[in-house]
């Protein structure tokens, strides 16, 4: 269903940021299990770098900088190396990592990374693309994905988050998230003959609101004079109803 949240579509970073929540969500929903390691790890290297400020400080405030010239020295000298290694762990560990995690048999990790791609031209759609890592731990084979698609394709033209058509986006793209959530796979799967998704194959899917099909029609590039004859759009009114 359609989220009541409206950002503004023009904002990459709102739809960015609506976007990994929603993936975040949906994964742990699929019964994966996060891990925080790499959140709790910088966490702990900003708080330690802040910690040893504020002592810093509080040495100077209450003995003088001429007494406690020496413990200031190794505090920035520390606080040098906190900071580096706080760079280091974002740039070259985190990566811009939204999502890591392991199905419940811990048989298989998932690594998620995200970014935005800026429209080229005007009035071409920003595009949202994942970097994604799948370990077999047992093999330690590791599966890398890497998906871009449009915004356009799971927000309305008002703002709304929908969903559905971003599920099925993940559940075709990755295997392992299509194994977790079938349905969603084989909603999104293409047409028979090559030909691309179409609303009315949507339409056939149990639990798929008018306005759901809408923002998939419009993710999809259709309107309703090219998503087939007045009888299949009838076929798929009913349905929906």
């Amino acid at each position: 269903m359609a989220s009541t949240e409206k950002i503004t579509v023009y904002n990459v970073a709102d739809l960015r940021a609506t976007t990994d929540d929603a993936l975040l969500n949906y994964l742990n929903s699929l019964g994966l299990v996060q891990s925080h390691t790499l959140l709790d790890t910088r966490l702990a290297l900003g708080f330690s770098a802040f910690l040893l400020s504020a002592a810093c400080f509080a040495w100077d405030y209450k003995l003088g900088f001429e007494s406690t010239k020496q413990y200031t020295l190794v505090a920035v000298a520390l606080y040098t190396l906190l900071n580096g290694a706080l760079t280091y762990w974002i740039m070259f560990v985190e990566r811009g990592t939204i999502y890591a995690g392991s199905t419940k048999d811990g048989k298989t990790k998932i690594r998620v990374i995200s970014d935005s791609k800026k429209p080229a031209s005007k009035g071409e759609a920003p595009a949202y693309k994942l970097r994604i890592e799948v370990e077999d731990v047992n093999t330690r084979k590791t599966q890398k994905i890497e998906l871009e698609k449009k915004f356009s394709e799971w927000f309305d033209a008002s703002g709304r988050f929908v969903a559905a058509p971003f599920q099925t986006v993940l559940a075709q793209g990755i295997p392992l998230v299509g194994k977790l959530d079938p349905k969603r796979a084989v909603a999104a799967a293409p047409a028979s003959g090559g030909q691309g998704a179409t609303k009315d194959q949507f339409a056939e899917t149990p639990g798929y609101t008018a306005e759901i099909l809408d923002a998939i029609a419009s993710g999809l590039g259709e309107n309703s004079t090219t998503t087939g004859s007045s009888a299949n759009q009838e076929a798929a009114k009913k349905r929906r109803k």
